[in-house]
């Protein structure tokens, strides 16, 4: 008995569309983290980007529970002396919607380039609109 190990060639990719309207955004983001690395799929294999492409659209209208909205805050850093930055995830959501989504997701992936090349299939958009019609993603509930 062998194991079955999938090769890059042997991965057919689908592209799924998510509408984040009402999603709370943790549980969101592992459904998505899942579809991306490819663990919803029978060919899954650790070492091997098997994951399909996701669309979110609507991410300005992402839920987060209790009192996450005030309290849950993004770092960033100009690498110059004094150049923290702090911001809200409301103020997040008001600003930069898309931003909120990707770096859930992004945590929830294998770190290293393995990870850097499947965050790359997601695309997300604030509003309703995508630009992959022609793709004919399926739309994917969670």
């Amino acid at each position: 008995m062998k194991s079955y190990m999938a090769a890059t060639a042997d991965v057919e990719r689908k592209w799924y569309v998510v509408d984040a309207a009402g999603q709370t955004l943790g549980r969101l983001s592992s459904e998505i983290a899942k579809v991306l690395r490819g663990k919803n799929k029978p060919i899954f294999t650790p070492h091997i980007d098997t994951g399909d492409y996701v669309i979110v659209v609507n991410a300005e209208k992402i839920k987060a529970t209790g009192k996450k909205l005030d309290q849950k805050i993004y770092y960033s850093h100009s690498d110059y002396p004094g150049g923290m930055r702090e911001i809200t995830l409301r103020e997040m959501i008001e600003k930069k919607p898309a931003d909120v989504i990707t770096l859930a997701v992004k945590g929830m992936l294998p770190k290293g380039p393995l990870g850097r090349s499947m965050l790359t299939k997601l695309h997300v958009y604030a509003g309703a609109e995508h630009p992959h019609a022609a793709q004919k993603p399926e739309e994917l509930k969670f």
